[in-house]
């Protein structure tokens, strides 16, 4: 008798340093809350450039340091949340490249959740990368609207 794998559904949140970040992690806390699952937030940290040696361990060092105190500020944030199982993945590149790598190394990823920025630019780089290549993802992508509120997300969650 083959033993069937329990498939564990993961929101995979991208958390940097713009404020729409939020609106992704809500809806995705809130939705793993009320469904079951895990929230996967992952921060990518951008390669140095060559300046010189051991500069660019420096330069590493201090932007996964960074990168670290940014995912424990959402960490705290799920905490206060409660009852939300949560992982988190750094690392370092491109990030719409990374985050498709990710994605296709951890085939419990069933959602990618981003926010669309409320900048008169645009939605944001990630938005428009992976809205524009919605078909090439395995997984949906769900983009939440940088002007909700927490009580308008959670409402739909």
């Amino acid at each position: 008798m083959v033993s069937q794998v329990e498939y564990k559904r993961k929101f995979l949140v991208v958390i940097d340093e713009t404020p729409e970040c939020e609106r992704a992690l809500t809806f995705a806390a809130y939705r793993v809350k009320r469904t079951g699952g895990t929230v996967v937030l992952m921060t990518v940290v951008q390669k140095p450039e060559f300046i010189g040696l051991g500069v660019e361990d420096v330069l590493r060092a201090e932007a996964v340091e960074e990168a670290e105190r940014n995912l424990d500020t959402r960490l705290a944030r799920l905490r206060d949340i409660g009852e939300v199982k949560v992982e988190s993945v750094i690392r370092e590149g491109e990030a719409a490249e990374e985050i498709e790598r990710v994605i296709d190394q951890d085939r419990d990823i069933a959602i990618l959740a981003l926010a669309a920025s409320t900048s008169s630019d645009g939605p944001g780089p990630l938005v428009m990368h992976f809205a524009s290549r919605a078909n090439a993802l395995p997984i949906p992508l769900t983009i939440v609207p940088g002007r909700m509120s927490d009580e308008e997300i959670i409402a739909i969650c």
